[in-house]
């Protein structure tokens, strides 16, 4: 795809002299440094992954097995309840 881009006339010459001096395009070096940036940037925005927190147990305890939600809390709470 052709684009046109406005680039700093001192980061054009550099550019320039670079591509000429490896023996490159000045499109290869422009590609490059995009592909450099884009491929940062899309590490930076890694999903986040909410680690596993779990304990070992065996489960409720046999006097939580078949309780309501106000039983648990009863339980667990006492005299502290709300």
């Amino acid at each position: 795809m052709k684009t046109t881009l406005e680039i700093a006339d001192p980061l054009l010459e550099e550019a320039r002299r670079i591509a000429t001096r490896d023996g490159e395009t000045l499109r290869s070096l422009v590609e490059q440094g995009l592909r450099k940036v884009v491929a940062e940037r899309r590490t930076r925005r890694k999903r986040f992954v909410l680690g596993d927190a779990s304990v070992d147990g065996e489960g409720l305890r046999p006097e939580f097995a078949d309780a309501s939600w106000e039983k648990m809390r009863d339980l667990i709470y006492g005299d502290r309840g709300p």
